[in-house]
């Protein structure tokens, strides 16, 4: 309480946190306003009996199965980002403009969002078609199509907008918080449906809801020791100092590992694989080729069960850990960078061995981190199969999330308090 006081008593941070839920509530506004011609109903049951398209409408924080005005959230805006991030490895440029510090930077936020533009009219297009297909959405005029695909690509413009503004003049990730209060935003349904399902048996149905609850705690407290688990490797650096005659004297500091380097990337890596089977499927299901239809059909029917879905997902979260791990982890320049300031590992040389040293190492505890990440990613399918509740479909992927961005925002609000604190004394 006495912190919540120092925050709200202090203007300019209090400003900034009513500028972020101003506009979150926004977004939330936004995401009511649905476009017209369509069964809401209709649209509702599919994302419920589909539980890749239940994944994908849970992230967009009910956006798809609203049929609003941002149907397709910040979904194109995140895909830019990861895209640009893969190109920065292939092309020299873009790493060259990586390596400008702020100035390029700022040149590929602004290449992110012009390829956002069209990204977001294609998923808008392959969604309203593949919908039409499943008799959900009517058949649109090409006026009408158009106008749906500017006013859905405006929308997901004005959601990026809203996401930079809070980054820029509120607190957090604008875009991660974005994405978060969507996430919470199904939650409340999803419990009131659960506790109908559970508490309309037997007695013991208030155990299994305390059961739930205590998993639930244990998920969260286990996503913030795993989150903020770091190797420290010790790191000395040579300095000079003046004592009458010139010395050298090593300052002893560490350089910091942390086990879940790649962070929630490789989820939604593998979350957007997983899901790219099951909207072909839906699409191939309208060929005049039967042969594809059946092919379209045995698929649907592979990536619904439950069994093979959940042990292809948790394969692709620990690839994906290590491989995005590799993109924003060099050991070679972490190296050359520590050699260049004077600094050294102790017991090693600088250069290739301390490289070496510190690749063996990002491996073993990345391998750790992804097994993490895999185990929560499959939680919700473990839980299903043992229980047989399918309404709390959030599972530990969308916590992990929800607990990431919580965890930055706080850190945030912790740090505008210490500088204000300063600032005081």
């Amino acid at each position: 309480m006495e912190k919540l006081l120092k925050i709200w008593n202090y203007k300019d941070l209090r400003l900034k946190i009513l500028v972020a839920l101003s506009l979150l509530i926004l977004s939330r506004i936004l995401a009511h306003i649905p476009l017209p011609g369509v069964d809401i109903a209709a649209l509702r049951s599919f994302f419920e009996k589909n539980q890749v398209f239940g994944l994908l409408n849970m992230f967009s924080g009910g956006t798809m199965e609203n049929f609003s005005i941002i149907l397709m959230g910040v979904g194109p805006y995140i895909t830019s980002s990861i895209i640009f991030q893969l190109l920065a490895m292939v092309i020299p440029k873009l790493e060259e403009m990586q390596k400008e510090g702020e100035s390029g930077q700022q040149k590929i936020t602004q290449y992110t969002r012009l390829l956002t533009i069209p990204l977001s009219m294609i998923q808008a297009y392959a969604m309203i078609i593949l919908l039409k297909n499943q008799g959900i959405v009517p058949t649109f005029t090409t006026t009408q199509m158009a106008t749906m695909l500017i006013v859905v690509t405006a929308g997901t413009i004005l959601l990026m907008w809203l996401g930079e503004i809070i980054t820029e003049k509120g607190i957090g990730n604008g875009v991660s918080l974005i994405i978060s209060i969507g996430i919470l935003a199904g939650l409340p349904s999803q419990i009131s449906n659960t506790w109908s399902i559970v508490t309309s048996g037997d007695a013991s149905g208030y155990l299994k809801i305390a059961g739930f609850g205590l998993l639930a705690l244990l998920v969260v407290a286990a996503i913030i020791f795993v989150n903020e688990g770091m190797r420290k490797i010790p790191v000395t650096y040579a300095r000079k100092i003046h004592t009458g005659r010139a010395s050298l004297k090593g300052v002893d500091t560490h350089l910091p590992l942390k086990v879940n380097t790649a962070g929630v990337i490789p989820v939604i890596f593998a979350m957007s694989f997983m899901i790219l089977p099951g909207v072909v499927a839906k699409f191939l299901q309208g060929a005049k080729s039967q042969s594809i239809v059946d092919f379209a059909y045995s698929m649907e029917r592979f990536f619904n069960n439950q069994l093979y879905y959940g042990i292809i997902y948790f394969v692709l979260v620990f690839a994906f850990t290590y491989f995005y791990t590799s993109i924003i982890f060099h050991p070679d320049r972490v190296a050359e960078n520590l050699q260049k300031q004077g600094g050294f590992i102790p017991g090693l040389r600088p250069g290739r061995e301390t490289a070496s040293y510190l690749s063996r190492t990002i491996s073993r505890i990345t391998f750790a981190g992804g097994l993490f990440l895999a185990l929560i990613a499959v939680l919700p399918f473990i839980l299903q199969s043992v229980t047989n509740i399918t309404t709390l479909s959030i599972g530990g992927t969308g916590i992990l999330i929800i607990v990431a961005v919580i965890i930055e925002t706080y850190r945030q609000i912790m740090s505008q308090l210490s500088v204000h604190t300063y600032d005081h004394y």
